[in-house]
């Protein structure tokens, strides 16, 4: 199914897509970035579902999305004065931070290993569906495992098609390129992803 979002149907599209997630669905979605698909992060059987739908690799850890900074307490065991720091600076936005995982989100989300990927996204729908569907997200690009991100819903459905239980037609994804991702689980923490900020952008807020 595909839904069109406009300011006339965004609390019936936003209503419907919450549903689908809860009852363990995934939602394809457009963010500041690519256009990503997601599940809730709890739930076990629909990131099985998100492995699937891409023909994903296993070992291949998922990234979480949250609605707001106070929910890295929900995905993280512990959150380290730097992370505070960077969020505060680049959240919502292209920045997703690498941090140890809390014992709440399920193994399938991390590929069985101690850390997690979080960041805020930066676009008015995907925030609007993470806080009604009352859950972080487990999210990657919604296209296949290798190929190219989608940055339109024309192409997520040609990508993904009937793997997808939901598509968000929220536009062209303004910004086209995959978060910078940033390690704060080493040290020094290290660029593990290049994107939109760079090392220049978030050296000064580590003191290095």
């Amino acid at each position: 199914m595909r839904i069109r979002v406009t300011p006339d149907n965004m609390h019936e599209a936003l209503d419907k897509a919450a549903q689908v997630l809860r009852e363990g669905g995934l939602v394809a979605f457009p963010t500041d970035t690519v256009y990503g698909v997601g599940a809730l992060v709890f739930r076990e059987d629909a990131v099985e579902r998100l492995f699937a739908a891409k023909i994903r690799d296993r070992s291949k850890a998922i990234p979480v999305l949250v609605a707001n900074v106070r929910d890295l307490h929900r995905i993280a065991k512990r959150v380290p004065p730097a992370a505070w720091q960077l969020a505060g600076a680049f959240w919502p936005g292209a920045l997703s931070l690498i941090v140890e995982k809390s014992a709440h989100v399920p193994d399938v989300v991390t590929a069985g290993g101690p850390t997690v990927a979080v960041r805020v996204p930066d676009h008015p729908l995907a925030l609007a569906l993470i806080e009604r569907a009352g859950s972080p997200l487990a999210t990657t690009s919604a296209n296949l495992s290798g190929r190219p991100d989608s940055v339109t819903a024309d192409e997520v459905e040609a990508a993904l098609g009937d793997a997808v239980d939901l598509i968000l037609d929220g536009g062209p994804c303004p910004g086209g390129v995959p978060s910078t991702v940033l390690d704060l689980t080493v040290t020094p923490p290290r660029i593990v992803r290049a994107g939109p900020i760079r090392w220049e952008d978030l050296a000064p807020l580590l003191g290095l």
